[in-house]
């Protein structure tokens, strides 16, 4: 089985890198592909992988989304000068302190109504499915076409909310986990008073560690450049090795390990010359393009089609409830303090996808609370059709900006696409 994942892997990330720029103009992505490619190598087809499914393997895709999420948004975190991302601190802000809570609640709304289940695990649905994904969102920010396309606030809005989100959406996924965790245990309300002390404790934990990390991380590198020790090459892999060391610390300290990475890297950025950041950011590209594959072929594997079918039309309606009313309306309806126009307001709000985050959530919330089916598989079934629907969609969203927004928008910065 591992042997065909690997193979299947290596011809999947030929053939993106051998079409790149002709796959950026067709309706699929490489998140695409991997998951079809899954499902065709999985029980359901061909059953050359048969792993069982992620209710079995949560522990398993819990560690690859905490690996491939610590790139990729060390790659977020670098991919633009610090000075544009502080003109968008406070939007921003907006997106991830207002918006996102809202987003979790609306989502947990169209759970309860739509799966007839209870408040805990419609909030467990909620919380695990409201960060917007950097691995995905990348897809519709970067590369050519959009830089063409988009203005540099849309670009630079999307991708430093989900860089953030993800790490901040912690507290809200342990107070649903407190709210779960209180009837189980007959204790009340007491689990979500800790839970919401230990999210504070975790995220400024997580800050702390990742400003640490970051500024010992530049300095080093400054210092190695300066003595003639660093080369080009080496820079690159610098800032994901940097990456993957403060995940591994977050998470032998237990504070918000996805987080501490994100602002390791809007540290590092901020103490070093330009340079490196200049020369890591091919790092983000890489990583979305071709590390996502083995993390998506093997979910694809993993889906719960049993579940699912079970599932039935509350699964149906559960996705259709959540891509339309999750983001898309919160951001139209914050458009003027975001300052975006009605077409990127509509851009931004369609593009945040929920994806890699979301499974690190929905693994989280069942290793601390138990297998619970209906949140996992419900969760897995909105991810899946989320990375589709995003994949599919951002050819045919660049088009429908250049046409609603007028002229193409010229971006000055470098970004991961190409």
């Amino acid at each position: 089985m591992v042997d065909a994942v690997l193979a299947a892997t290596g011809v999947l990330g030929l053939t993106v890198a051998a079409l790149s720029g002709r796959l950026r103009r067709l309706p699929v992505s490489t998140a695409v592909l991997g998951l079809l490619a899954g499902v065709l190598l999985g029980p359901a087809v061909l059953g050359v992988v048969d792993l069982g499914t992620v209710l079995d393997r949560h522990p398993l895709v819990l560690e690859l989304t905490r690996v491939l999420l610590a790139v990729s948004v060390m790659g977020v975190a670098l991919r633009f000068p610090l000075a544009e991302l502080r003109r968008l601190a406070w939007p921003s802000a907006l997106l991830v302190l207002v918006a996102m809570p809202i987003m979790a609640l609306s989502t947990a709304a169209v759970a309860w109504l739509t799966l007839g289940a209870g408040l805990s695990v419609s909030l467990l649905v909620g919380a695990a499915l409201c960060p917007t994904d950097p691995v995905l969102a990348t897809s519709a920010v970067t590369g050519k076409e959009a830089e063409r396309t988009l203005p540099l606030r849309e670009r630079v809005l999307v991708s430093a909310e989900s860089g953030a989100n993800d790490g901040l959406a912690l507290p809200v996924v342990l107070v649903a986990l407190g709210v779960a965790a209180g009837p189980l245990a007959g204790d009340g309300l007491a689990p979500v008073g800790e839970a919401v002390a230990r999210s504070l404790v975790e995220v400024v934990g997580g800050v702390l560690l990742g400003a640490v990390a970051g500024w010992l991380g530049a300095r080093a590198l400054r210092a190695g450049e300066a003595h003639g020790a660093s080369e080009p090459g080496p820079t690159l892999f610098f800032t994901l090795l940097l990456g993957l060391a403060v995940l591994g610390a977050g998470g032998l300290l237990h504070v918000a390990d996805v987080l501490a990475v994100f602002v390791a890297g809007l540290t590092f950025n901020l103490v070093s010359t330009g340079t490196e950041r200049d020369n890591a950011i091919p790092v983000d590209e890489s990583v979305d393009r071709f590390g996502l594959l083995p993390v998506f072929l093997l979910v694809g594997a993993l889906l719960p089609w049993r579940e699912w079918a079970e599932l039935g039309w509350r699964g149906v309606a559960l996705v259709v409830g959540v891509l339309l009313l999750r983001r898309l309306p919160v951001v139209l309806l914050l458009r003027r303090p975001l300052g975006l126009s009605w077409a990127g307001a509509g851009y931004v709000g369609w593009f945040g996808p929920v994806g890699v985050s979301a499974l690190l959530y929905l693994t989280l919330e069942a290793e601390r609370l138990g297998r619970q089916e209906t949140v996992l598989a419900a969760g897995v079934l909105v991810v899946a059709a989320s990375t589709v629907v995003s994949g599919v969609s951002v050819p045919i969203g660049l088009r429908w900006y250049r046409r609603v927004a007028g002229p193409p928008a010229r971006s000055r910065l470098p970004s991961a696409g190409g």
